[in-house]
């Protein structure tokens, strides 16, 4: 069965919102091509419509050979707003559990979903994320929504895989479910 993997930035003091404007400019080769050995373990993402609305403005115009894997994946996103999709995207119709449990019984490689956003609350709910990847950017932001900020995380327990150090000062910490 494929695994789903959540990957997303987080700040050192637990911010995820609007990495685009506080990661980036640390964001360097070295990262691009752990990114690009990630994305070779899937052939498929899944979004909400939030990131998958940023993604879709930015990343179709980009080249290279980590934009050019992302743009090729096919992608499913969970909304209930959204009426129409671009960029290879298929809107998840219906019941966002069966369609994601659906997708991960599937044969093919695994499902990558970038940022901890309101989907996470119901694929947590219904033990559907298989594997976390933190990269922790070594600096504060201050104010924005947080890892897990609002979702019941009582039942989750995690067991430390993988730790990547980068020459920036980044690190990326895998995760399974226990």
């Amino acid at each position: 069965m494929r695994k789903l993997i959540v990957s997303s930035f987080v700040s050192l003091d637990g911010v995820v919102e609007n990495p685009q404007n506080w990661a980036l400019a640390l964001w360097d080769e070295e990262n691009q091509k752990a990114a690009l050995a990630k994305l070779s373990e899937c052939d498929a993402f899944l979004f909400g419509r939030v990131t998958y609305e940023m993604f879709a403005v930015m990343s179709p115009s980009r080249t290279g050979e980590y934009y050019d894997t992302l743009n090729r994946f096919p992608k499913y996103v969970a909304s209930t707003t959204l009426r129409e999709t671009t960029w290879n995207a298929t809107r998840i119709e219906g019941n966002v559990v069966e369609a994601v449990a659906k997708l991960k019984k599937q044969p093919g490689k695994h499902i990558i979903k970038y940022g901890v956003t309101q989907l996470d609350r119901t694929l947590l709910q219904h033990d559907l994320i298989d594997e976390f990847n933190f990269t922790v950017f070594p600096f504060a932001v201050g104010s924005g929504r947080h890892l897990f900020e609002g979702m019941d995380i009582s039942r989750l327990k995690l067991e430390l895989t993988d730790t990547t150090r980068f020459r920036n000062g980044l690190v990326t910490l895998s995760y399974i479910r226990k």
